[in-house]
């Protein structure tokens, strides 16, 4: 045995414990840190061939590994954009040169410019579904990313291309006195308005006239703000009827012969395009007239707030009440989190050994659902890494004995000479 080899034994495993207190410190600095995965040093030994008749001292091995996998606690907040991740899965994100990366640490806010940043500056990815476009996701990589930014929801106006009814009328109201006459102001038996949206997100009310023409048959107009009619008059195209046999039970007769209409369609108010009514679901059953309406399009209008809901829809809800779903916040993941490569900013990006990214949304493919006013708490345990401090000075101390022991016995081997 080498007393030289003793003293190298002893130096490898001082540095071993270094290493250990190192990620322990690591650790207790980023106690608080949102989103922080707990590193921790491995060690293993590292054998050196020996001769039946001595022992050749090795050394010890340290890796360091990271506990990414391993979900810290949530911490509930006020503000919608504090995100966590429950399950599977990174937020995308992406720093100032446009290189993307993969975070637990959801704290975002807008910047001066509106983009959803965290506290170490990154952006939050996702896909623009404004206008009701689907999320156009690249699985195997970052390609369709947006910058979500909040800003860009403001002052929007959209045209009301479709309204969905819910109504009822009543059976039991007279018919009109001319039934051969469209409806309208002066011949109808109920009456009703809704508002809709041009291009420029003017709001135009449109009135609606029902006038029964006959035993279950009515005839629905639709007029403009100057009484004039949009739709095509007394016609197979407005004219509805209801089944109130057994089987049909005041629904829309479907069947006819001729079939009644299930919707009506104008020209979008002070635009180009039609704008659809569908009454698919209207009624004649005993009960009075009822008539419900849920209209699409918006007026320009400031947003007032941000919400976003688990499967990471980002909508702006405008001071005039209007929301409007605009973003799909990206998660990502790869086969092995643990071997991720962490980043400057609490990231990470893959490697070799983490595998290639996945891109999803969440709910889907595996991955988790999206907590907005929560943050992942750091999943460093205290008590734990006080612990381990006390083993990593135990075992420094235990190994510097060592090679000053190796040190003394080499002074004697030297001193033999004297």
């Amino acid at each position: 045995m080498s007393l030289y080899g003793v003293m190298r034994t002893g130096v490898s495993g001082m540095n071993a414990q270094s290493n250990k207190l190192s990620t322990v410190s690591d650790n207790i600095a980023n106690v608080n840190t949102v989103g922080y995965k707990r590193a921790s040093t491995e060690f293993s030994s590292l054998i050196l061939k020996s001769g039946s008749g001595n022992y050749d001292s090795g050394a010890v091995e340290t890796t360091v590994r990271y506990a990414i996998t391993d979900p810290g606690n949530l911490q509930f907040t006020t503000s919608t954009t504090d995100l966590a991740v429950q399950g599977n899965g990174f937020f995308v994100v992406q720093d100032t040169n446009g290189n993307n990366f993969l975070t637990r640490a959801g704290s975002f806010v807008p910047d001066s410019t509106g983009n959803l940043v965290n506290t170490a500056g990154f952006q939050l990815m996702g896909y623009n579904i404004q206008n009701g476009a689907a999320p156009n996701v690249s699985a195997n990589g970052f390609g369709g990313l947006q910058v979500i930014n909040v800003n860009q929801m403001a002052l929007q106006a959209s045209p009301s291309t479709l309204a969905t009814v819910a109504a009822n009328l009543d059976p039991s109201a007279a018919l009109v006195a001319t039934p051969a006459a469209a409806a309208g102001p002066g011949n109808y038996t109920s009456k009703t308005s809704m508002v809709t949206y041009d291009n420029i997100g003017n709001a135009v009310t449109l009135n609606v006239y029902a006038a029964k023409t006959g035993a279950n048959k009515w005839d629905v107009e639709v007029y403009d703000p100057s009484g004039a009619m949009l739709t095509g008059g007394p016609s197979a195209a407005t004219t509805f009827k209801f089944d109130v046999s057994s089987t049909g039970k005041g629904k829309l007769d479907l069947v006819g012969p001729p079939p009644s209409a299930t919707s009506l369609t104008v020209p979008i108010p002070g635009g180009s395009g039609t704008f659809k009514i569908d009454m698919s679901a209207m009624t004649q059953v005993a009960s009075s007239f009822d008539f419900k309406a849920t209209v699409d399009g918006n007026a320009p209008s400031a947003v007032d707030k941000v919400d976003i809901d688990s499967k990471g829809v980002v909508t702006a809800v405008l001071k005039n009440g209007t929301q409007l779903p605009s973003f799909q916040i990206a998660l990502a993941t790869v086969p092995s989190p643990d071997h991720l490569t962490p980043e400057v900013g609490n990231v990470y990006s893959p490697n070799l050994d983490s595998g290639n990214v996945q891109v999803g949304l969440a709910g889907q493919g595996g991955l988790g659902t999206i907590q907005s006013g929560a943050l992942e708490d750091s999943n460093v345990d205290l008590a734990d890494e006080l612990t381990s401090m006390i083993e990593a000075q135990r075992g420094f101390t235990a190994n510097s004995k060592s090679f000053q022991t190796g040190a003394d016995l080499l002074d004697v081997v030297v001193n033999l000479k004297r």
